[in-house]
């Protein structure tokens, strides 16, 4: 089941919280949050509710064992058990086939490639699973001793599937005792809706244009872009940048605000990775609660008995890259962002903030469309058209040309969603939220709540007109 759906916007979701308001105690409410959760999570794939309950029995059981041995011999002997079952798992589900696709190329061999269906949100559980046992170890966070209460934390349904990676810190206190107000029904139904709308009004007629040049890339079904020009070639990969960008963020503002409805804080995700002006500053923007874990529970790994900063930090791109997906493109997407980041320390802060604003938002934004261009490309051979288009070699080497009339006509069809979506890509609204509401008179903040409520009941209108023709609403992330 997808958020961007009309069974779940108008049955699904309305049923859970008539359910959840009419009980009166939080025992009840919890349940009712776990029972809707498991069926949002096997509407697609029954099966594997088996696998996320197993996962959930084995890390609170192995969290309460580590917490009551921690800073010991048995308690480190526990949590690399445990955190060695929780990859295992992600392994045979997720990067079996590539394993052995690769020793049999490596090998010259023909050992079969197993099909293994990837259960939806698995590295999205996983790495909350690991995050859990980790914090009881190093006593960040008392272990939970209702096994109930733990898999509300690992199967709430607003975060289950594509995240945010949400650390059982952060909403710890809440499994236990939270409260809803109006103003956070209402805050995390206008922030849903919001996600909505990126989702369906946004990044869907994005995809669109990126399917129209690229071939359905989320399929692994890709076009041939070899006599692509080199201007429609980075028309479609800023597309298609701002396709991610608009399709993840859209579906963690959707968590977020069904999470504050039933009141649940959950951290943000995405602050405007766009507007920044180094690639530092981007993942610090970008997939906050990835780039956090891996800081937090990776970097900082001793390696041959200590903490090695740049093996470390390779450490944790390659691994970055490879949690995506199990194809090598990837990988290369991983380790190509921690190159310029290496190059970043090597400069040094100081020495960035020295340069002028318009050369850093280029330098910026050409490392990040380029490396999405690569995230874009699993085939190899596309992946290397696509750099002899972008680069200009094309022209060169080939007589390609520098622009086509195919890309003109849909850049200039697709104007006003490209600049939407740019301006809706900076912070604008924020600014808007803040006059109205924080800086205004009375009157201003009255008007304001008015233009919220209509902007957002438009925006949910239309958003669901579009989905009645629509059949298919998948977000990108599902797959990772």
């Amino acid at each position: 089941m997808v958020f961007a759906d009309l069974f779940f916007l108008y049955f699904f979701l309305p049923l859970c919280l008539l359910g959840y308001f009419i009980c009166r105690k939080l025992k009840a409410k919890n349940a009712i949050l776990i029972v809707f959760s498991l069926i949002f999570y096997a509407w697609g794939e029954p099966s594997y509710v088996i696998l996320l309950l197993f996962s959930a029995l084995l890390n609170w059981y192995m969290g309460r064992l580590i917490g009551a041995h921690q800073d010991t011999k048995k308690g480190k002997t526990l949590l690399g058990v445990t955190i060695g079952i929780d990859l295992l798992l992600l392994v045979i589900f997720k990067y079996t086939g590539f394993l052995v696709e690769n020793i049999n190329g490596l090998l010259h061999i023909g050992i079969p490639v197993p099909q293994i269906s990837l259960p939806i949100g698995i590295s999205f559980f996983t790495f909350q699973a690991i995050s859990y046992v980790i914090d009881c170890y190093w006593d960040t966070v008392t272990p939970q001793r209702s096994f109930p209460k733990f898999l509300l934390y690992l199967s709430l349904f607003p975060q289950l599937i594509a995240g945010p990676i949400v650390r059982y810190s952060v909403v710890e206190k809440e499994i236990d005792k939270r409260k809803v107000t109006i103003a956070d029904v209402s805050e995390g139904a206008m922030r849903f809706i919001v996600g909505l709308a990126k989702k369906v009004i946004i990044a869907n007629n994005l995809y669109a244009i990126v399917k129209q040049f690229y071939g359905d890339v989320n399929a692994n079904q890709y076009s041939d872009i070899s006599n692509l020009s080199f201007l429609g070639t980075w028309f479609v990969v800023i597309c298609y940048s701002l396709y991610v960008y608009f399709d993840f963020s859209g579906y963690s503002d959707m968590a977020i605000g069904l999470g504050r409805i039933f009141g649940f804080h959950f951290d943000e995700n995405f602050k405007y990775p766009f507007i920044c002006k180094s690639i530092s500053e981007f993942w610090q923007r970008w997939h906050i609660s990835l780039s956090s874990f891996f800081r937090d529970y990776l970097f900082y790994v001793p390696i041959f008995g200590k903490p090695r900063k740049y093996l470390n930090l390779f450490l944790v791109w390659f691994c970055t890259g490879l949690w995506h997906g199990a194809a090598w493109n990837y990988i290369f997407w991983g380790l190509y962002f921690g190159l310029f980041l290496l190059l970043e320390i090597k400069i040094g802060k100081k020495r960035m903030k020295k340069w002028p604003k318009v050369l850093s938002h280029i330098y910026s934004k050409l490392v990040i469309v380029v490396g999405f261009g690569i995230f874009c490309f699993s085939d190899m051979t596309q992946l290397g058209n696509f750099f002899v288009n972008i680069s200009g070699a094309g022209m060169i080497a080939r007589g390609g040309a520098f622009a086509d009339p195919v890309t003109w006509s849909a850049c200039l069809k697709n104007l006003f969603l490209i600049l939407t979506a740019i301006l809706v890509s900076v912070p604008v609204l924020p600014k808007l939220k803040y006059f109205f509401f924080e800086w205004g008179n009375n009157t201003v903040y009255t008007t304001g709540k008015m233009l919220a409520t209509a902007g957002c009941l438009f925006l949910l209108i239309m958003s669901s007109i579009l989905l009645v023709d629509s059949t298919n609403n998948p977000f990108l992330y599902f797959r990772f």
